[in-house]
């Protein structure tokens, strides 16, 4: 997964770019639609690859799953059955799937690793707004909108997904201190 997601943002990049050179030539429509659209995917990977890569040479997949953040919330356990996440929550892709498995880590970990990447989805929810500023230059609003609230929407399963299983595994992590 993380080779396949490198190559599509590398790609997306080259091809806005490549696009947006054609568009300066020939100051055709279809080129700057065509830079936008890689541009923006290019921003999205990229951005989500480099929120992972910071979160994680800062805490190492060793986040402290007892702080207040990473805490259940009374009302969670009602929005989960309301989404169906139980249902949906295994069709998910992993990037790292190692970094979850309790053959190579304690389930002390994989609660760490789980709250590193909520906090790495939850940022990237956030900056999946950033092109709306974009919109400004090159106008296509509407486009914008519709990739930031869908780039958003797709992090804000993987918080789901990542604060549903938690609990569940901080409690075999307990019993197993």
């Amino acid at each position: 997964m993380p080779k396949l997601i490198k190559r599509a943002a590398a790609l997306s990049l080259v091809a806005a770019l490549l696009a947006g050179m054609l568009f300066l030539r020939f100051r055709r429509g279809i080129y700057l639609t065509l830079a936008i659209t890689f541009g923006t995917t290019a921003y999205h990977l990229g951005m989500r690859l480099l929120v992972g890569a910071l979160y994680q040479t800062k805490m190492k997949n060793r986040a402290d799953y007892t702080k207040w953040w990473y805490r259940p919330r009374p009302w969670e356990d009602r929005l989960y059955r309301i989404f169906r996440v139980k249902s949906w929550k295994g069709r998910l892709p992993t990037y790292d799937p190692e970094a979850f498995s309790p053959a190579h880590h304690t389930w002390t970990q994989i609660a760490q690793a789980m709250c590193q990447s909520e906090l790495v989805h939850e940022t990237s929810a956030v900056l999946s707004f950033v092109p709306l500023v974009f919109s400004r230059w090159f106008g296509a609003f509407p486009a914008f909108v519709i990739t930031s609230v869908a780039g958003a929407f797709v992090d804000l399963l993987f918080v789901t997904m990542q604060r549903y299983n938690r609990p569940r595994v901080v409690k075999i992590a307990m019993r197993q201190r």
